[in-house]
């Protein structure tokens, strides 16, 4: 990429920096880039490109030759649009670190759940109340997270096997916590242990904080273009237009101290219950007794703080708001942190006769939080449908039940997660499987359901597979109808067949979603009632039964274990593959494209949202550049470019938005935005898109698993969804294409010739006018040349 120093071809929103009448362009089309990112040098087709503005983050390039056509009289380039490439694959793609985003993908799933709910009009208690909850379900895997970092440190590490003789003197790195192996050393004190092993969730926690700080400075921190406040009354078609939606610092700054909280509270709680359930014990000190009374009340006071913390205030989008909350948040983890240090002291008192036996009690907190967590879900669902059945949108995934399923997946991903880590932990330290007593029974338990659900998943992908099969042959019909005058290759029909069939099977996500959501939600009910209900693992409880129920749960319960471990051994693998290799960096970065669109509404520790940053960016551009030259301008979005470039047309004032032009190809704005995030990209939000901006043309391809058709309702859906493309551009070979045409699915879009043909109607349709005046929205076209 060739650098050169920045040339600002406009000044900033309140004042142009050329005067209208002195430009030598009026056109402008401005490229946004898909999933995956790209450079700048193919999206412009030139070798030679210049960064006009912009950072190493985010920037917007041009031709080296147009760099200055704003200032240039020259007629030649009124021929046609002036091309810019705005770049922002480096917000979710770039350096090696962020390949350790995977960890948080739990969090991101969540917070997807909160953007997923119906859309609803007149009941804004119910709308407070879907965000609530899944606040409060990231909440829990927050302290689902911490506490699978106490069981490993806390409960395997320092408590069973550093109070094991055999399992100290395997890990000589645990011996100075032994209390045989260093002869009854300072530290091998049960309290002393727990305490010094808190270190490791409570560094975890101030990462997490750390990270969302960092990252909140480094991408979100973008303030958009200044607006008057909205009315409270005014709902609008979507949400995505409000001043204050792409600056959430408020929400996410008390979420973070929130969460923050919690974790040191839970690593308390962890450290504190142990020596507290000593200290009442008959006979045991009253003083320390009295202690632990005072510290359990002030932990629980806490915690009823950050649940009010949490509950309290949803996200401000009507207006732009830069003020923080009042000190009682700001001050809720260093008051957190303080309760720790003293917990950690009360716990490490001297205890004469106090060793460590058994397990910590991880049943109670593990089955806890899988309890509330199947709760809030079910909550949840039945609140998704209330609001379903206030507006119904039959393109709404699963009947508005689609934000219940993802938060459900959210928390069987943090469950598996969680108990992955512990098991392998637990088999490293337990060599022979028979010093220590292991993880908690729920975790056994959940590893156990595991492979029934790997079984309904195989069911799933041979139902799909069936299913291609079937459409793959309807589709050879439609095949020869597309080609009427070709000789038809059964080989090549069969190809373009099954490319079209595959790429349907996007429509059958919803299905897989659903059916996995609810098995996993009846599995996981089914391993907490039998933790519960047998205090022992599944093989264990079997014993007895037919044999071939023993023999099932044993194997479903070595299996489960293996599995887990396999699945955790793959994750860390994958992740390091992708520090290392950019091309394994640049998949996990697609994950992100689409997961982290969104703001972080619900869990300030899920990874950044890039659009916070990438939809300013866009605004300002389009805002400045329209305000500066009073010019024609198309936004050319492809595939999640797309969704940012109608997402920055929103945040435009309408005088702006009538000068700007929108070509969409490949997106996937109604397919799959407008299918999972009904409430801001449904039937009335795209509508009101296409009423706003000038114009609006999407193309797609029937090979294209990701784009698809806009489909407004009435009249408006031909006037903006082009006829399918053709794909491939040609059945056989021709004088134009002599070689075989490939089918090009999801990508270049710019090699079809209906690509220039529409952006040139486009561009008539707008005429450059004065700053002041905006276009008319309908004016005839200019017969072609």
């Amino acid at each position: 990429m060739e650098r050169a120093q920045e040339h600002a071809s406009t000044g900033g929103p309140d004042g142009p920096a050329t005067r209208p009448g002195e430009t030598g362009t009026a056109a402008l089309e401005l490229l946004v880039h898909g999933v995956g990112g790209t450079t700048p040098q193919e999206m412009l087709n030139d070798p030679r490109t210049v960064r006009v503005t912009g950072d190493d983050t985010a920037a917007v390039f041009r031709r080296a030759d147009d760099v200055g056509a704003e200032h240039s009289a020259d007629d030649r380039r009124r021929d046609g649009p002036v091309p810019e490439a705005y770049v922002w694959c480096n917000l979710t793609s770039g350096n090696g670190t962020r390949a350790l985003w995977l960890l948080l993908l739990p969090f991101m799933v969540v917070n997807l759940a909160h953007w997923m709910r119906p859309t609803a009009h007149g009941r804004r208690r119910t709308v407070r109340l879907y965000g609530l909850l899944v606040r409060l379900a990231a909440l829990t895997l927050t302290v689902l997270l911490v506490a699978a970092a106490c069981e490993v440190a806390l409960d395997l590490a320092a408590w069973q096997c550093a109070g094991t003789a055999a399992c100290a003197d395997r890990h000589s790195w645990l011996g100075f916590l032994s209390p045989t192996v260093s002869d009854g050393g300072w530290w091998s004190a049960p309290g002393r242990r727990l305490a010094l092993a808190a270190v490791v969730p409570t560094a975890l926690t101030v990462l997490l904080w750390y990270l969302s700080r960092r990252t909140w400075s480094d991408y979100e921190s973008q303030q958009p273009v200044e607006r008057p406040p909205e009315p409270e009354g005014n709902g609008g078609p979507t949400a995505l237009g409000r001043p204050g939606f792409w600056y959430g610092r408020r929400l996410v700054a008390r979420l973070r101290a929130a969460h923050t909280a919690a974790g040191l509270i839970t690593v308390a709680a962890a450290v504190g219950s142990a020596a507290a359930r000593h200290d009442r014990r008959p006979g045991g000190p009253a003083v320390l007794d009295t202690l632990g009374l005072i510290l359990e009340a002030a932990l629980a006071a806490c915690a009823v703080a950050v649940v009010w913390v949490v509950c309290r205030r949803g996200r401000s989008e009507r207006r732009l708001d830069r003020k923080l909350d009042e000190r009682f948040v700001r001050r809720l983890p260093p008051a957190a942190l303080v309760l720790l240090a003293l917990t950690l002291l009360y716990a490490g008192w001297e205890r004469p006769g106090w060793t460590s036996q058994g397990r910590l009690p991880g049943d109670t907190t593990f089955g806890g939080i899988a309890l509330v967590q199947g709760l809030l879900v079910i909550v949840l669902g039945v609140v998704a449908h209330v609001l379903h059945r206030t507006d119904p949108d039959r393109r709404a995934v699963l009947r508005g039940l689609g934000g219940p399923a993802v938060a459900m997946l959210a928390c069987a991903l943090g469950g598996v997660m969680s108990g992955g880590v512990s098991q392998r932990v637990s088999d490293w330290l337990d060599g022979t499987g028979a010093s220590i007593e292991g993880p908690p029974v729920l975790l056994t338990w959940q590893a156990s359901v595991i492979p029934p659900l790997l079984v309904v998943l195989l069911g799933l992908i041979g139902w799909l597979a069936r299913r291609a099969l079937q459409l793959a042959r309807a589709e050879r019909a439609a095949v020869a109808l597309d080609y009427p005058d070709e000789d038809l290759d059964r080989a090549r029909t069969r190809r373009i067949a099954y490319t079209r069939a595959m790429a349907a099977l996007t429509d059958r996500g919803p299905r897989v979603v659903a059916v996995t959501s609810g098995v996993t939600l009846l599995l996981g009910a089914g391993a907490l009632v039998g933790a519960l209900a047998t205090d022992e693992t599944p093989g264990e409880a079997a014993q007895g039964a037919y044999p071939v129920v023993h023999g099932a749960a044993e194997t479903a319960q070595a299996l489960g274990s293996w599995l887990i471990g396999l699945g955790f051994i793959l994750f860390v693998t994958w992740g390091r593959r992708a520090y290392k290799d950019a091309a394994a960096r640049r998949t996990i970065g697609i994950l992100w494209d689409v997961g982290t669109f969104w703001p972080r509404a619900s869990h300030p520790f899920a990874p950044p949202c890039y659009a916070e940053r990438a939809v300013p960016d866009l605004t300002w551009r389009m805002a400045t550049w329209t305000r500066a030259t009073g010019g024609r301008l198309v936004i050319s979005g492809h595939s999640q470019g797309s969704v940012l470039a109608a997402a920055a047309a929103w945040q435009l004032a309408p005088s702006a938005r009538k000068r700007v032009a929108l070509l969409t190809y490949g997106s996937p704005l109604e397919r799959l935005y407008g299918r999972w995030f009904p409430a801001h990209f449904g039937p009335a939000a795209l509508s009101s898109l296409h009423r706003d901006v000038d114009c609006w043309r999407n193309l797609y391809r029937l090979t294209d698993p990701i784009g698809g058709p806009v489909r407004l309702p009435g009249d408006r859906g031909p006037q903006v969804d082009h006829t399918p493309l053709t794909d491939p551009l040609a059945y056989g070979r021709t004088d134009l294409l002599p070689l075989p045409a490939p089918i090009l699915g999801h990508s270049d879009y710019q090699a079809d010739p209906a690509f220039a043909e529409e952006r040139r109607k486009l561009l008539a349709r707008l005429r450059p006018e004065t700053p002041e005046v905006p276009s008319p929205r309908h004016q005839p076209e200019p017969p072609a040349a």
